[in-house]
């Protein structure tokens, strides 16, 4: 009869071999298992199409303002008059709660983009009508405790304690406008 025994380096190469094996199994197992769960905690896709918006502003008239919505939130964006644009740079100068050039806050003078919401309380000021109140500044009032905003959107007079936001904007064209 044959001694089919294997030496003792065999069977660890072969249990070597077994154990690799099934620890791979296991890991990928295990990471297959998990993946769905992971995969559901990214945004769906109506939630990632919702992140940016593109608004057309070459229809805008001068002096006219549009509100779009952008994650849920109303942002104005006007089309200024020379006026407006004069006195937002005239009043870089002025004494300010939150001092901001307007260069800063319009990438192109004639539009001005912006998220409409106050400040203070997160109320939606007036001033995007001709109609509505635009304050003793020119550009936006909220009703609800007071606070005033220039034609840049920057706080002039109230509760408010910084200026309108300017979101994250881009130019695709002359009149196509970005937003996040």
């Amino acid at each position: 009869m044959a001694d089919h025994a294997q030496s003792p380096s065999e069977q660890g190469t072969r249990r070597d071999f077994l154990f690799l094996t099934a620890a791979s199994v296991t890991a990928f197992g295990a990471a297959s298992a998990v993946w769905p769960f992971v995969s559901s905690m990214n945004p769906s896709k109506d939630v990632l199409a919702l992140s940016s918006i593109e608004v057309d502003v070459g229809q805008v008239a001068e002096g006219q303002a549009i509100t779009v919505k952008w994650r849920g939130k109303p942002v104005f964006i006007r089309h200024r008059t020379a006026d407006e644009i004069a006195l937002a740079v005239k009043d870089d100068a002025a004494d300010m709660k939150d001092p901001q050039k307007d260069e800063v806050r319009a990438q192109k003078p004639k539009y001005l983009v912006m998220v409409g919401v106050c400040t203070h309380l997160g109320c939606v000021p007036l001033g995007q009508k001709d109609a509505e109140p635009k304050g003793e500044f020119g550009g936006w009032y909220c009703p609800c405790h007071g606070s005033q905003y220039d034609t840049s959107g920057r706080i002039r007079k109230g509760p408010a304690p910084i200026n309108l936001e300017v979101p994250a904007y881009q130019y695709l064209s002359d009149t196509v406008v970005k937003i996040g």
